[in-house]
């Protein structure tokens, strides 16, 4: 991108932090320069793995070693980079009793979630060759 481009368009958003610092609201982030905090969200629960990492969470603690079998054998870096910003966003804790879990945050956006995994699993049993169906007027 030449230089005037960056000009107008602002800096890079993955350029503008630290490889593996957590954006806040008000920086720019990934879709968004102004850092709301819907884009924020959207940028960390986008990261590879944290999406994964939450639903493996939803019903028990796991060890960083159960979690990452339970994310099929994803890089032990990548997995300990995203529990570490999910540990900053607030969403897991490091459960006295081993392992980590959800805190009440982190439940809060996996109930928030579930209403997706539901609609996701009733469009994946749609037919192929389902009709439009024209908007109610």
């Amino acid at each position: 991108m030449a230089k005037s481009a960056v000009k107008r368009h602002g800096a890079n958003p993955r350029q503008s932090r630290k490889a593996g610092q957590m954006p806040a609201t008000g920086q720019a982030v990934r879709g968004s320069r102004t850092g709301r905090p819907i884009m924020v969200l959207l940028d960390l629960l986008g990261r590879r793995w944290t999406l994964r990492i939450l639903w493996e969470l939803r019903e028990r603690s796991l060890t960083s070693r159960a979690l990452r079998e339970a994310c099929d054998d994803a890089s032990p870096t990548v997995i300990q980079s995203r529990v570490a910003e999910m540990r900053e966003a607030g969403w897991l804790a490091l459960n006295p009793a081993g392992g980590y879990g959800l805190t009440a945050s982190g439940q809060e956006l996996l109930a928030t979630l579930m209403p997706l995994h539901q609609f996701a699993e009733r469009w994946s049993q749609r037919e192929t060759t389902a009709a439009i169906t024209p908007p109610p007027r």
